[in-house]
């Protein structure tokens, strides 16, 4: 392929992720009714209130994905070193990308293209170090909240209950375990013959030391404590009688049933829905309100990260090194 179809074919598929990005947000925002009610319920409250409110939890998600490029550029500082301005325009890239692609898988292809072309597999099994990171402490956090919940609103025998508090604890070290000693996983695939020709990709999970495993980790703890707070905020606005322990509670419970559930980033608002409405029915019956905290943490989470990534789709460069056009 000549440098002229590379670059008309580089820029064609920069179009076609942006206008397929734009069109599923525009498509499941017109049609979300949660995020209609959410708009409804601040025509009573006053401006500055609102202004207020949405502009600490938009800070906080701003907060949130800057220490998300910092995480990514410690990880993929194994693999190829880059600049933290870089690492922010990959992970809002790749927020573009996740939106209308299963799983958020379109996010490791967002992220990985800004680096140079050989070492774009190994970045992405970088980033799988960072999102398994962040998963274990979702499921620990989350396996540790529903046992509190199991044993306030569920009528149990205490045998039972202590048979799950077991099979939780088991649950969570296991996570633990295996995070910091994730060489154990190219220990693994070294033994498998028919992965074992693909080394030069994943032999990276061997440079991870504990105490570097132990940094990323505090990053993805600061990313939980910043996305829950955003959570915290809008519950306790438009639902002030709630308990903060309770917010906390079932906030952790609903990462922990996402994280397990396979969906879209625009199609998940959905799922949170109803999941916030079955848990949270415990402790509320104010379910449009509940729906409203979710839908609007949607909306500031994903969908405004995704239109600001957009901008950066158009510096990938497909064919070339990392010195983008």
């Amino acid at each position: 392929m000549t440098p002229q179809y590379k670059k008309i074919f580089s820029i064609s598929i920069k179009i076609a992720i942006v206008v397929f990005a734009f069109w599923f947000i525009y498509v499941k925002l017109i049609a979300n009714n949660d995020l209609k009610k959410f708009i409804s319920l601040l025509t009573a409250m006053p401006k500055s209130q609102i202004w207020t409110i949405l502009s600490i939890v938009i800070a906080l998600m701003l907060i949130n994905w800057g220490l998300e490029a910092v995480k990514w550029k410690r990880l993929i500082k194994q693999v190829e070193p880059i600049s933290i301005w870089l690492a922010i325009e990959s992970v809002f890239c790749g927020l573009t990308w996740a939106v209308f692609t299963p799983n958020r898988l379109g996010e490791y292809g967002g992220r990985v293209f800004f680096l140079s072309p050989k070492r774009r597999i190994v970045g992405v099994v970088a980033m799988a170090v960072g999102n398994i990171g962040q998963l274990v402490l979702t499921n620990f956090f989350g396996a540790i909240a529903v046992c509190i919940f199991i044993y306030r609103f569920t009528p149990i025998d205490h045998r039972l209950f202590l048979a799950v508090c077991a099979i939780a604890i088991g649950f969570c070290l296991f996570f633990i375990i295996f995070f910091f000693n994730i060489k154990w996983l190219n220990g693994i695939l070294l033994s498998m013959r028919f992965t074992r020709k693909y080394k030069k990709f994943y032999s990276i999970l061997a440079r991870y030391k504990k105490t570097e495993l132990l940094k990323i980790l505090l990053f993805c703890l600061a990313r939980y404590f910043v996305f829950s707070t955003q959570y915290f905020i809008m519950f306790l606005w438009l639902i002030p009688e709630l308990r903060f322990l309770d917010i906390m509670m079932l906030v952790s419970i609903l990462f922990f049933v996402q994280s397990s559930l396979p969906s879209l980033d625009l199609l998940d608002i959905g799922i949170r829905s109803v999941t916030a409405l079955f848990f949270f029915k415990y402790v509320t019956q104010q379910n449009t309100a509940v729906v409203a905290c979710i839908a609007s943490i949607w909306l500031i989470n994903i969908i405004i990260p995704a239109i600001l990534g957009s901008y950066f789709v158009f510096k990938l460069n497909f064919f070339g090194s990392n010195q983008r056009t």
